[in-house]
């Protein structure tokens, strides 16, 4: 059961990460929005990466999942203040459905 809710976790989690990379419009316009600069968007996409492979690593090592379990939260909580800091309100859940599946990985750890 762990094993499978890490990897939808990381595919979920690298579905985002690869959203970034392609600069998907429905990703960029509201990153743009909420005033967060061009070029840090590629290391955002970096950041969820490292953190979709810090799941799997886990998977052998489980501290590696933990600590990358930890990082990819306190990336989404990131997001979810920078969402706020913008008041656009009604994208709040969007990191938070992000998240969820992380969580729900670090407990089971």
């Amino acid at each position: 059961m762990t094993t499978s809710i890490t990897i939808a976790a990381a595919l979920w989690v690298g579905f985002s990460a690869v959203s970034v990379f392609m600069r998907a419009k429905w990703v960029v316009e509201p990153l743009a929005a909420y005033g967060v600069p061009a070029t840090w968007w590629p290391w955002l996409g970096v950041a969820k990466a490292a953190g979709v492979l810090g799941l799997l690593a886990g998977l052998f090592v489980p501290a590696v999942g933990v600590a990358a379990g930890i990082g990819l939260v306190l990336y989404f909580t990131g997001a979810v203040i920078t969402v706020l800091r913008a008041r656009s309100y009604s994208h709040v859940m969007f990191p938070l459905m992000y998240m969820a599946p992380v969580v729900g990985v670090l407990v089971l750890y």
